[in-house]
Protein backbone atom coordinates (compact mmCIF):
# COMPACT_ATOMS: atom_id res chain seq x y z
CA UNK A 1 0.00 0.00 0.00
CA UNK A 2 2.78 2.43 0.95
CA UNK A 3 4.70 1.60 -2.23
CA UNK A 4 1.65 2.30 -4.41
CA UNK A 5 0.86 5.51 -2.55
CA UNK A 6 4.47 6.74 -2.79
CA UNK A 7 4.63 5.92 -6.51
CA UNK A 8 1.42 7.87 -7.17
CA UNK A 9 2.79 11.17 -5.84
CA UNK A 10 5.69 13.55 -6.48
CA UNK A 11 5.90 15.77 -3.40
CA UNK A 12 9.65 15.73 -2.84
CA UNK A 13 10.64 18.33 -5.49
CA UNK A 14 8.46 21.08 -4.01
CA UNK A 15 9.47 20.19 -0.44
CA UNK A 16 13.14 20.26 -1.44
CA UNK A 17 12.65 23.60 -3.19
CA UNK A 18 10.66 25.39 -0.45
CA UNK A 19 11.63 23.60 2.77
CA UNK A 20 14.85 21.57 2.34
CA UNK A 21 15.50 21.64 6.10
CA UNK A 22 12.18 19.87 6.73
CA UNK A 23 13.13 17.15 4.28
CA UNK A 24 16.39 16.72 6.24
CA UNK A 25 14.29 16.53 9.42
CA UNK A 26 12.26 13.69 7.90
CA UNK A 27 15.48 11.88 6.98
CA UNK A 28 16.66 12.39 10.57
CA UNK A 29 13.46 10.88 11.96
CA UNK A 30 13.96 7.87 9.69
CA UNK A 31 17.60 7.41 10.71
CA UNK A 32 16.91 7.88 14.41
CA UNK A 33 13.94 5.51 14.47
CA UNK A 34 15.37 2.81 12.24
CA UNK A 35 12.57 3.17 9.70
CA UNK A 36 12.98 3.62 5.97
CA UNK A 37 12.99 7.15 4.57
CA UNK A 38 10.08 6.28 2.26
CA UNK A 39 7.92 5.03 5.14
CA UNK A 40 8.66 8.07 7.32
CA UNK A 41 8.02 10.48 4.44
CA UNK A 42 4.68 8.81 3.77
CA UNK A 43 3.86 9.02 7.50
CA UNK A 44 4.04 12.83 7.13
CA UNK A 45 1.38 12.73 4.42
CA UNK A 46 -1.71 12.35 6.60
CA UNK A 47 -4.15 14.34 4.45
CA UNK A 48 -2.45 13.29 1.24
CA UNK A 49 -3.05 9.63 2.06
CA UNK A 50 -6.72 10.37 2.76
CA UNK A 51 -6.81 12.10 -0.65
CA UNK A 52 -5.22 9.03 -2.26
CA UNK A 53 -7.77 6.74 -0.61
CA UNK A 54 -10.59 9.05 -1.72
CA UNK A 55 -9.26 9.03 -5.28
CA UNK A 56 -9.44 5.23 -5.31
CA UNK A 57 -12.74 4.75 -3.50
CA UNK A 58 -14.55 8.13 -3.60
CA UNK A 59 -15.01 7.85 0.13
CA UNK A 60 -14.34 10.54 2.72
CA UNK A 61 -14.49 10.83 6.48
CA UNK A 62 -14.81 13.93 8.62
CA UNK A 63 -12.15 15.37 10.88
CA UNK A 64 -11.66 18.46 13.05
CA UNK A 65 -13.59 21.55 14.09
CA UNK A 66 -11.82 24.93 14.18
CA UNK A 67 -12.47 28.39 15.68
CA UNK A 68 -10.77 31.77 15.35
CA UNK A 69 -11.51 34.95 17.31
CA UNK A 70 -9.85 38.32 16.66
CA UNK A 71 -8.69 40.50 19.54
CA UNK A 72 -11.48 42.68 20.97
CA UNK A 73 -12.88 44.06 24.22
CA UNK A 74 -9.58 43.65 26.02
CA UNK A 75 -8.96 39.99 25.13
CA UNK A 76 -6.25 38.77 22.71
CA UNK A 77 -6.90 36.82 19.52
CA UNK A 78 -7.42 33.07 19.76
CA UNK A 79 -7.41 30.25 17.25
CA UNK A 80 -8.34 26.74 18.30
CA UNK A 81 -9.42 23.33 17.14
CA UNK A 82 -10.21 19.77 18.02
CA UNK A 83 -7.66 17.70 16.10
CA UNK A 84 -9.55 14.57 15.07
CA UNK A 85 -7.48 11.73 13.58
CA UNK A 86 -7.45 7.95 13.30
CA UNK A 87 -7.80 5.98 16.53
CA UNK A 88 -4.47 4.14 16.09
CA UNK A 89 -2.68 7.40 16.95
CA UNK A 90 -4.00 7.42 20.53
CA UNK A 91 -1.17 7.57 23.06
CA UNK A 92 1.27 9.18 20.62
CA UNK A 93 0.37 12.82 21.37
CA UNK A 94 3.50 15.00 21.52
CA UNK A 95 4.17 18.71 21.87
CA UNK A 96 7.30 19.83 20.03
CA UNK A 97 9.06 22.87 21.49
CA UNK A 98 11.37 24.09 18.74
CA UNK A 99 14.09 26.43 19.94
CA UNK A 100 14.90 29.65 18.09
CA UNK A 101 17.82 28.99 15.74
CA UNK A 102 19.28 31.47 13.26
CA UNK A 103 16.29 32.51 11.14
CA UNK A 104 13.90 29.90 12.57
CA UNK A 105 11.51 31.26 15.22
CA UNK A 106 10.77 29.49 18.49
CA UNK A 107 7.69 27.31 17.99
CA UNK A 108 5.22 25.06 19.78
CA UNK A 109 3.87 22.34 17.48
CA UNK A 110 1.23 19.73 18.28
CA UNK A 111 2.15 16.46 16.63
CA UNK A 112 1.96 12.69 16.67
CA UNK A 113 5.22 10.87 17.41
CA UNK A 114 7.17 10.69 14.14
CA UNK A 115 5.19 13.44 12.41
CA UNK A 116 6.55 16.96 11.84
CA UNK A 117 3.31 18.87 12.57
CA UNK A 118 -0.45 18.93 13.08
CA UNK A 119 -0.84 22.61 14.08
CA UNK A 120 1.11 25.20 16.06
CA UNK A 121 2.17 28.73 16.97
CA UNK A 122 5.45 30.66 16.90
CA UNK A 123 7.05 33.37 19.05
CA UNK A 124 5.92 36.09 16.62
CA UNK A 125 2.30 35.29 17.44
CA UNK A 126 1.60 33.51 14.16
CA UNK A 127 -0.49 30.38 14.59
CA UNK A 128 -2.30 27.94 12.32
CA UNK A 129 -5.03 25.32 12.76
CA UNK A 130 -6.29 23.07 9.96
CA UNK A 131 -9.08 20.77 8.91
CA UNK A 132 -9.65 18.58 5.86
CA UNK A 133 -11.82 19.66 2.92
CA UNK A 134 -11.82 16.41 0.99
CA UNK A 135 -14.16 17.50 -1.79
CA UNK A 136 -11.71 20.18 -2.98
CA UNK A 137 -9.38 19.28 -5.85
CA UNK A 138 -5.92 18.05 -4.86
CA UNK A 139 -2.50 17.90 -6.52
CA UNK A 140 0.04 15.09 -6.54
CA UNK A 141 2.96 17.54 -6.68
CA UNK A 142 1.83 20.36 -4.37
CA UNK A 143 3.13 21.08 -0.88
CA UNK A 144 1.66 18.63 1.68
CA UNK A 145 -0.28 19.99 4.65
CA UNK A 146 2.28 19.18 7.37
CA UNK A 147 4.94 21.09 5.42
CA UNK A 148 2.58 24.03 4.83
CA UNK A 149 2.04 24.24 8.60
CA UNK A 150 5.74 24.17 9.44
CA UNK A 151 6.45 26.69 6.65
CA UNK A 152 3.89 29.13 8.05
CA UNK A 153 5.47 28.81 11.49
CA UNK A 154 8.85 29.98 10.13
CA UNK A 155 7.35 33.34 9.12
CA UNK A 156 8.01 36.43 11.22
CA UNK A 157 5.26 38.70 9.92
CA UNK A 158 1.61 38.31 9.07
CA UNK A 159 2.29 39.60 5.56
CA UNK A 160 4.76 36.77 4.92
CA UNK A 161 2.40 34.13 6.33
CA UNK A 162 -0.62 35.38 4.37
CA UNK A 163 1.32 35.64 1.11
CA UNK A 164 2.77 32.15 1.49
CA UNK A 165 -0.57 30.51 2.30
CA UNK A 166 -2.31 32.17 -0.64
CA UNK A 167 0.38 31.56 -3.27
CA UNK A 168 1.90 28.14 -2.52
CA UNK A 169 0.67 25.17 -4.56
CA UNK A 170 -1.41 23.03 -2.20
CA UNK A 171 -1.34 19.24 -2.32
CA UNK A 172 -4.63 18.67 -0.44
CA UNK A 173 -7.96 20.39 0.01
CA UNK A 174 -7.63 22.02 3.41
CA UNK A 175 -9.10 24.74 5.56
CA UNK A 176 -6.54 26.95 7.30
CA UNK A 177 -7.42 29.17 10.24
CA UNK A 178 -4.49 31.58 10.41
CA UNK A 179 -3.94 33.80 13.42
CA UNK A 180 -1.63 36.81 13.16
CA UNK A 181 -1.21 38.75 16.41
CA UNK A 182 -4.60 40.46 16.81
CA UNK A 183 -6.27 39.18 13.64
CA UNK A 184 -7.69 35.87 12.41
CA UNK A 185 -8.30 34.62 8.87
CA UNK A 186 -9.95 31.55 7.38
CA UNK A 187 -8.92 30.21 3.98
CA UNK A 188 -10.26 27.24 2.01
CA UNK A 189 -7.36 25.96 -0.11
CA UNK A 190 -7.53 23.63 -3.10
CA UNK A 191 -5.01 22.75 -5.79
CA UNK A 192 -6.54 25.42 -8.00
CA UNK A 193 -7.16 28.36 -5.69
CA UNK A 194 -7.29 29.72 -2.15
CA UNK A 195 -10.48 31.51 -1.08
CA UNK A 196 -11.06 33.46 2.12
CA UNK A 197 -14.13 32.43 4.12
CA UNK A 198 -16.02 34.60 6.60
CA UNK A 199 -19.01 32.77 8.15
CA UNK A 200 -20.91 35.95 9.02
CA UNK A 201 -20.08 39.14 7.09
CA UNK A 202 -21.49 41.25 9.90
CA UNK A 203 -19.03 39.68 12.35
CA UNK A 204 -15.68 39.26 10.53
CA UNK A 205 -13.78 38.98 13.83
CA UNK A 206 -15.14 35.43 14.29
CA UNK A 207 -14.41 32.44 12.07
CA UNK A 208 -15.22 28.77 12.45
CA UNK A 209 -15.14 25.76 10.15
CA UNK A 210 -15.62 22.02 9.92
CA UNK A 211 -15.08 19.73 6.92
CA UNK A 212 -17.12 20.92 3.96
CA UNK A 213 -16.11 23.63 1.53
CA UNK A 214 -18.34 26.69 1.45
CA UNK A 215 -16.45 29.51 -0.28
CA UNK A 216 -14.21 27.50 -2.64
CA UNK A 217 -15.95 25.87 -5.64
CA UNK A 218 -12.88 24.00 -6.98
CA UNK A 219 -14.66 20.68 -6.41
CA UNK A 220 -13.70 17.13 -7.43
CA UNK A 221 -16.13 15.80 -10.07
CA UNK A 222 -17.48 13.03 -7.84
CA UNK A 223 -18.43 15.51 -5.10
CA UNK A 224 -20.16 18.13 -7.25
CA UNK A 225 -23.71 16.98 -6.49
CA UNK A 226 -23.05 16.45 -2.77
CA UNK A 227 -21.45 19.90 -2.57
CA UNK A 228 -24.44 21.44 -4.35
CA UNK A 229 -26.85 19.88 -1.86
CA UNK A 230 -24.82 21.04 1.13
CA UNK A 231 -24.57 24.62 -0.15
CA UNK A 232 -28.29 24.60 -0.93
CA UNK A 233 -29.06 23.44 2.61
CA UNK A 234 -30.56 20.16 1.42
CA UNK A 235 -28.01 17.87 3.08
CA UNK A 236 -28.75 18.54 6.74
CA UNK A 237 -27.69 15.13 8.08
CA UNK A 238 -24.06 15.43 6.95
CA UNK A 239 -21.62 15.09 9.88
CA UNK A 240 -19.69 18.22 9.00
CA UNK A 241 -22.87 20.27 8.47
CA UNK A 242 -24.18 19.22 11.89
CA UNK A 243 -20.91 20.17 13.64
CA UNK A 244 -20.79 23.48 11.76
CA UNK A 245 -24.31 24.28 12.98
CA UNK A 246 -23.21 23.46 16.54
CA UNK A 247 -20.28 25.90 16.32
CA UNK A 248 -22.54 28.58 14.87
CA UNK A 249 -25.23 28.19 17.54
CA UNK A 250 -22.70 28.36 20.38
CA UNK A 251 -20.54 31.21 19.06
CA UNK A 252 -22.17 33.33 16.39
CA UNK A 253 -25.02 35.37 17.82
CA UNK A 254 -25.39 39.11 18.57
CA UNK A 255 -23.76 40.31 21.76
CA UNK A 256 -21.83 37.11 22.37
CA UNK A 257 -18.34 37.60 23.79
CA UNK A 258 -16.12 34.66 22.92
CA UNK A 259 -13.78 33.92 25.83
CA UNK A 260 -11.33 31.07 26.40
CA UNK A 261 -13.92 29.36 28.60
CA UNK A 262 -16.53 29.70 25.86
CA UNK A 263 -14.11 28.14 23.38
CA UNK A 264 -13.41 25.25 25.77
CA UNK A 265 -17.11 24.64 26.30
CA UNK A 266 -17.62 24.57 22.53
CA UNK A 267 -14.71 22.19 21.92
CA UNK A 268 -16.08 19.86 24.62
CA UNK A 269 -19.61 19.97 23.20
CA UNK A 270 -21.69 16.99 22.11
CA UNK A 271 -24.87 18.74 20.98
CA UNK A 272 -25.52 15.87 18.56
CA UNK A 273 -24.38 12.60 20.13
CA UNK A 274 -23.87 10.92 16.75
CA UNK A 275 -22.02 13.91 15.28
CA UNK A 276 -20.30 15.65 18.20
CA UNK A 277 -17.66 18.35 18.07
CA UNK A 278 -15.83 16.39 20.78
CA UNK A 279 -15.19 12.73 19.97
CA UNK A 280 -13.72 10.73 22.83
CA UNK A 281 -11.67 7.60 22.18
CA UNK A 282 -14.49 5.26 23.27
CA UNK A 283 -16.53 6.20 20.19
CA UNK A 284 -14.75 3.51 18.18
CA UNK A 285 -12.19 3.00 15.44
CA UNK A 286 -13.48 5.65 13.03
CA UNK A 287 -11.46 8.38 14.71
CA UNK A 288 -11.36 10.53 17.83
CA UNK A 289 -10.26 13.90 19.17
CA UNK A 290 -6.52 13.33 19.49
CA UNK A 291 -5.96 16.69 21.19
CA UNK A 292 -7.82 19.93 21.69
CA UNK A 293 -5.73 23.07 21.17
CA UNK A 294 -6.20 26.75 21.99
CA UNK A 295 -3.55 29.16 20.70
CA UNK A 296 -3.48 32.57 22.41
CA UNK A 297 -1.88 35.27 20.28
CA UNK A 298 -0.85 38.88 20.91
CA UNK A 299 1.96 40.12 23.15
CA UNK A 300 2.27 36.92 25.19
CA UNK A 301 1.48 33.98 22.89
CA UNK A 302 0.89 30.51 24.31
CA UNK A 303 -0.54 27.10 23.53
CA UNK A 304 -3.07 25.24 25.66
CA UNK A 305 -3.72 21.63 24.76
CA UNK A 306 -5.07 18.35 26.05
CA UNK A 307 -3.48 14.90 25.86
CA UNK A 308 -6.83 13.38 24.82
CA UNK A 309 -10.32 14.63 23.97
CA UNK A 310 -11.13 17.74 26.05
CA UNK A 311 -13.95 16.00 27.92
CA UNK A 312 -11.40 13.45 29.15
CA UNK A 313 -8.34 15.63 29.84
CA UNK A 314 -7.56 19.12 31.12
CA UNK A 315 -5.88 21.85 29.10
CA UNK A 316 -2.24 22.54 29.97
CA UNK A 317 -0.73 25.88 28.94
CA UNK A 318 2.82 26.47 27.69
CA UNK A 319 4.49 29.86 27.17
CA UNK A 320 7.48 30.92 25.10
CA UNK A 321 10.95 31.49 26.54
CA UNK A 322 11.76 35.19 26.62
Amino acid sequence: MIAKFYASTNFEPIIKKLEPDLLEEVKGIAKGSGQTYRDVLCFQLVDEFWVYFDRLHHEKSNHCSGIGVAAANGHPAYISQNMDVESFRNGYQVLLHIAQNKDVPQQYVLSCAGLIALNGVNQYSIGVCVNTLMELKASTDGLPVAFVIRSILTKKTGKEALEFLQTVKHASGQNYILGVKDKVYDFEASAGKVVRFIPNASNPSLVYHTNHAIANDDIKPWYVEEHRQIIAGLEKKDNSVIRFASLKSRLDFPGNTVSVEKIKQTLRSKDDLKNPVCRDYSTGRSGFTFSSVILTLGENPSIQLTAASPDQAEYVEHFFNK
